[in-house]
């Protein structure tokens, strides 16, 4: 006559129990391990690479496609960096608006001011290449993406030691390539991935990235990067730093041609090969601001959730009950459960509290958005369900005016 009432109470407390487990654990990993994650805004990477050559030249990869609005920014503070030996390669990915105007203003600006600035040194001021060379891509191959055709078609032409690959909307501040260079060579890593520094204007945007800095504590450990023996990978979309002699070794762009999320698919292809893999903070040498608002957000994340969970419905759907149990799971528990039972719960919450308490010191977020936690992780659940819905009924995606069939997505995932 009482089992429900003892199945009622047990299933407590193996729920809760699990969920305690999942987020104290890894607020006590979180712990110890982001510690060990390099600052290189600190005061002792404000220096130049040791190299016996001097500083390494760099080549710095920007794609746009569409992006009038902020390539003019992006550009013009890349050309203030305090780095000796560099080119920047801007790539107008067959643009419908000023993009590729703009980069070539910006580019024949710098062929002035260098040419007046060395005026009394030399007289032919036409002699004098810019640092900044534009590409314009008029039609795209079949079998590519619009973004991996345009890194691609950069990295041919690079000439650098190292190739960053950014965004057409990150800003960049005059000592970060310095910095980042610097780490790099004294770590001896192959690929140096530095987090931006997120601008943040709406209290939806907030929310929704506080959200995702406890998902990526828990989910991608970047801690752990830089242990050859985990499987933890990194790739960020505004710094990839790669060696070119690594980028040519996992086979350059051409191995993820038709990768959506190719930032991180190029740091798991370089994590699976065994080189060297960093990631760092480093305050607000590189900052962008994302999107307007928590459904600017969603939207810009459509085109992708489907692809990380590599296009396949059940993987999804059971990936949205999982969300729904690990993020709402303590908040319904505390509620629901009588008793001790809520205990678990708690100790979960609390967990929570203190990943949002510990990103809070790296990011501008008060920890109180916390308490937001189960409206961000319903409005994630619906992204991914919405991702998998229209990428399902149209067959494939649609990136910056391109159709990309599903089938021809699902055949070039790495």
């Amino acid at each position: 006559m009482h089992w429900p009432t003892t199945y009622w109470v047990w299933a407590n407390w193996i729920a809760g129990g699990i969920l305690a487990a999942a987020w104290f654990s890894r607020l006590v990993d979180a712990a110890l391990g982001m510690p060990h994650v390099a600052d290189i805004a600190r005061p002792e990477w404000d220096r130049k690479s040791a190299g016996e050559n001097g500083e390494p030249r760099v080549s710095i990869i920007v794609p746009a496609r569409n992006e009038a609005e902020h390539i003019r920014e992006t550009l013009v503070q890349l050309l203030k960096l305090d780095y000796s030996n560099y080119e920047i390669i801007a790539v107008d990915d067959r643009s419908t608006d000023r993009t590729g105007e703009i980069m070539e203003e910006v580019a024949q600006n710098d062929l002035l001011q260098r040419a007046d600035a060395t005026a009394q040194r030399e007289a032919d001021k036409s002699a004098r290449p810019t640092r900044l060379k534009v590409i314009h891509i008029s039609e795209l191959p079949s079998g590519w993406l619009g973004k991996t055709h345009a890194m691609w078609t950069a990295g041919q032409q690079a000439t650098g030691d190292w190739l960053l690959f950014t965004d057409a909307d990150v800003v960049f501040k005059p000592d970060s390539l310095r910095r980042a260079i610097a780490y790099a060579e004294a770590e001896r890593a192959d690929h140096v991935v530095l987090f931006p520094r997120m601008i943040m204007k709406r209290p939806g945007e907030r929310m929704m990235i506080a959200f995702f800095q406890a998902l990526f504590v828990f989910g991608h450990r970047p801690w752990k990067v830089a242990d050859p023996k985990s499987q933890d990978h990194m790739g960020v979309g505004a710094f990839n730093l790669v060696r070119r002699s690594v980028y040519d070794a996992v086979g350059t762009y051409h191995a993820l041609r038709m990768e959506v999320v190719d930032d991180m698919k190029l740091g798991k292809v370089i994590k699976n090969a065994g080189f060297v893999q960093r990631n760092v903070f480093g305050e607000d040498l590189i900052s962008l601001h994302w999107a307007k608002g928590a459904f600017g957000i969603v939207n810009n994340l459509t085109k992708n959730f489907f692809a990380v969970l590599s296009f396949q419905w059940p993987r999804t759907v059971v990936s949205i009950v999982g969300l729904g149990f690990l993020n709402l799971g303590p908040f319904l528990g505390v509620w629901l459960a009588h008793g001790w039972a809520r205990v678990p719960y708690a100790i979960a919450l609390a967990s929570l509290f203190g990943i949002y308490y510990g990103m809070s010191g790296m990011s501008s977020i008060p920890p109180y958005y916390f308490f937001l936690h189960p409206v961000s992780s319903s409005l994630f659940m619906y992204t991914l369900l919405r991702s998998m819905v229209h990428t399902l009924a149209n067959d494939g995606i649609v990136w910056r005016g391109t159709k990309y069939p599903l089938e021809e997505l699902r055949k070039g995932m790495v």
